[in-house]
């Protein structure tokens, strides 16, 4: 259970309504546990929505490019955190980060938040959103041998045998339900239209699809809960929609979708949640819903194309010339669809899905991207992708209202990113950092001032704060105290409120202006000055004497050379080289340590820190790249 004090701040961030909501959720939840707890059944059993049973799929509706040649048969899943799939496949409730397992009870008492004893439940839910079963179905498709047949049957029935229907971690979350009918759908799909599969096994495919769309359009995300997981039931409910030729709920999908667009970005292309990664995951949800619109010719919302076209925008400003990408926030590596098994780029993947389906393209190179893409368009679109207008990335672009800029040298050789937006998207803002101000450098590709990054969500809850604190970013910290308040590993209470007071860009430079109050009654402004070449010049500005600490958190391999005499740090990672001089009034004291950023989610790895500490008012940094 919940602790009192974070449940009573959970509480403090719903509106009425949203208390009045979960209540009829919870009486709607009391319903079905007095159905499905006393004699546990499948999924896949029989339809449980009587009114829903004579639903039938049309798989020619996904438009499966069943031609396609450019194939992997990869079986062996790349699983979150590096686990071995071939040691998992089977291992449902495994609790990964222990050897101990997730208990086969009944979900709605099962909680999985922040639990040492057992693991991260988003590391189990990876394995439980069955990725691989569309990518068996399209090994199938793709050579017809029936050894893939034999192996997504092997573990389908294995899975419904062991997690009956709202029992266990699998059903503890409704975007979960969503992530995997979606992958159910595209499975049935595959086999259908490669023939050969058992009329039974597509018929429980066909039922289990049923019973979880008709649960997420019963209990899908709403109010303080509506972010990115909302746009991915929704997404799954359209979807089912299409495939079953059912009205109601493409409507509904649509019409949730629709809504929450301008609710959830700003009109600048920037999502809320301020993380690039979650941009991208609610822009792949978006992007496959479009693409079934435009191919059965539903017609799509007026709104739709514009945002998306900014989105996409966004999305390739923050990308650099060598494939660098500059992301704040978390960033837990979901995925919807995976047709490849492998480790591959979501944000170029999906600046690839958005070529086909804007006016312009995004990706140079269409037919090197992702095997998705192949199996989602033919040749003909393809062809028609190569004549459409490549967007290019400004040199330097202000997002004025969703926060963030990034400043490209002359020759693209340096790419920066600088967050001066807002900690996070509605009440809770689940997946912000306390970063404001803060930097990223970019040189060559190789990144030298880096985001920590996110490590882990449910567990280790230590760890999970510590990546969102002020002073493991590349920002200032002052007194020791972050500039927003954590209230849990998804909430947040007093925030950081920032502002862009200026920006100017000039043939000779680029000049930002930004401040926070996240430490009121100091405010702390900070100026960035860019050469547009290979200096960067940062001045911070203080009201108050108290002790305000720089870090400057560095990538890992990153060597460090101090001049105290001259106030000034060389920095040094392979035969890239760069210089950071300081300049303040008053006393200025330096400290090399070490901190931990996490390049990958469930991985972390230990990387140098440098810390300017000073009682100064005005703190001048010079970083000669």
């Amino acid at each position: 259970m919940p602790n009192t004090k974070w449940l009573f701040n959970r509480l403090k961030a719903m509106s009425f309504p949203e208390i009045t909501w979960r209540l009829s959720q919870s009486y709607l939840q009391k319903k079905e546990k007095r159905i499905f707890k006393p004699e546990p059944i499948s999924v896949t059993a029989k339809v449980f929505n009587k009114s829903l049973k004579n639903l039938l799929p049309h798989e020619e509706l996904f438009f499966i490019n069943l031609r396609n040649s450019d194939f992997s048969f990869i079986t062996s899943l790349s699983l979150l955190g590096g686990y071995d799939y071939e040691l998992n496949k089977k291992n449902w409730h495994c609790g990964f980060q222990t050897n101990n397992q997730w208990p086969k009870t009944f979900s709605y008492a099962l909680d999985y938040k922040q639990r040492d004893d057992i693991g991260d439940a988003r590391t189990n839910w990876e394995l439980n959103r069955h990725l691989q079963f569309a990518l068996l179905a399209k090994n199938y498709a793709a050579s017809g041998k029936k050894v893939y047949l034999d192996e997504f049957e092997a573990l389908f029935n294995d899975w419904n045998k062991e997690n009956p229907f709202l029992w266990g971690i699998s059903w503890t979350s409704v975007m979960e339900f969503a992530l995997r009918l979606s992958n159910w759908c595209y499975t049935y799909c595959f086999l259908k239209g490669a023939g050969g599969a058992r009329s039974e096994l597509l018929e429980e495919l066909r039922i289990g699809i049923i019973n979880m769309t008709d649960y997420v359009a019963r209990h899908y995300s709403r109010y303080s809960s509506a972010n990115n997981h909302l746009i991915v039931e929704a997404f799954a409910i359209a979807q089912s929609g299409v495939l079953f030729k059912h009205k109601p709920w493409v409507d509904l999908g649509i019409s949730l979708l629709t809504n929450e667009l301008p609710l959830q970005n700003y009109t600048d292309g920037i999502n809320k949640e301020l993380s690039l990664h979650y941009q991208s995951f609610y822009m792949e949800a978006m992007g496959l819903t479009l693409r079934l619109l435009q191919k059965n010719q539903y017609p799509v919302p007026g709104t739709w194309i514009p945002m998306l076209e900014k989105m996409c925008q966004y999305m390739s400003d923050c990308r650099g010339t060598f494939g660098e990408i500059i992301e704040f926030g978390d960033n837990d590596e979901g995925k919807i669809l995976d047709l490849t098994g492998r480790d591959w780029n979501h944000y170029e993947y999906v600046l690839g899905l958005f070529s086909f389906l804007l006016p312009a393209g995004y990706i140079k190179n269409i037919t090197e991207v992702n095997e998705n893409l192949a199996w989602l368009f033919n040749l003909s679109d393809f062809n028609k992708v190569k004549t459409k207008p490549l967007y290019k990335p400004q040199a330097n672009v202000c997002y004025r209202e969703g926060g963030v800029s990034i400043l490209r040298s002359r020759d693209k050789r340096v790419l920066i990113g600088i967050d001066h937006g807002e900690l996070g998207f509605g009440s809770i803002a689940a997946h912000g950092h306390a970063d404001a101000l803060s930097f990223q450098i970019f040189v060559k590709g190789k990144p030298l001032f880096v985001d920590p990054g996110t490590y882990i969500y449910h567990t280790d809850l230590k760890s999970r704060n510590e990546y969102r604190k002020t002073k493991n970013h590349n920002t200032v910290c002052i007194d020791g105290h972050d500039q927003s308040e954590m209230l849990g590993a998804f909430l947040w209470g007093k925030r950081a409120e920032s502002r862009l007071l200026m920006f100017r860009d000039t043939k000779e430079d680029v000049f930002l202006v930004t401040e926070h109050n996240g430490y009121y009654p100091e405010i702390h402004r900070r100026t960035f000055t860019f050469n547009n070449m290979d200096e960067l010049l940062i001045e911070d500005e203080f009201k108050t004497e108290a002790i305000k600490e720089l870090n400057f958190i560095l990538a890992p391999g990153v060597e460090i050379e101090t001049d105290n005499k001259a106030n000034a740090i060389k920095i040094r990672l392979k035969k890239l080289e760069a210089k950071l001089s300081f300049n303040c009034f008053e006393k200025i004291e330096f400290f090399i340590g070490k901190t931990m950023v996490s390049q990958k989610y469930g991985k972390q790895s230990q990387a140098p820190k440098i810390t300017v500490r000073t009682s100064g008012k005005v703190i001048t940094t010079k970083i000669k790249l």
